[in-house]
């Protein structure tokens, strides 16, 4: 995957733009569906990642791009489970998270936060 751009609520993926979050998946680009962590919203101040959502489990590593300023929280639930399937889960900045990604992307997923 080619990374062309990151701005504030902005990517371009490989020549496409997506101004939504994103999930990077075995070398497929979906939406992030984040209504699923909504309910966890009140708790965190923010929709946070969470187990109700499709995680790209599937991989060695799962990189999590934390938005703009490192915003995105996660639930500790997800640490956990990450550990359990011997998943190495690295959460940075999304501007971190793509150096990582553009650096070293085999056999790595991600989560991708465009905003805060």
């Amino acid at each position: 995957m080619r990374f062309q751009s990151f701005a504030f609520g902005s990517i371009q993926i490989d020549g496409k733009t997506y101004d939504h979050d994103v999930v990077l998946d075995r070398g497929v680009v979906r939406k992030r569906d984040k209504k699923a962590s909504r309910s966890f919203r009140s708790a965190y101040g923010h929709t946070p990642l969470s187990l109700s959502e499709k995680i790209p489990w599937h991989c060695r590593r799962l990189v999590v791009g934390t938005g703009a300023q490192g915003a995105l929280p996660l639930v500790a639930e997800l640490r956990r489970e990450a550990e359990r399937r011997g998943v190495e889960l690295v959460a940075v900045p999304t501007a971190d998270a793509i150096a990582l990604l553009e650096k070293d992307s085999e056999d790595t997923n991600a989560v991708l936060h465009l905003t805060c």
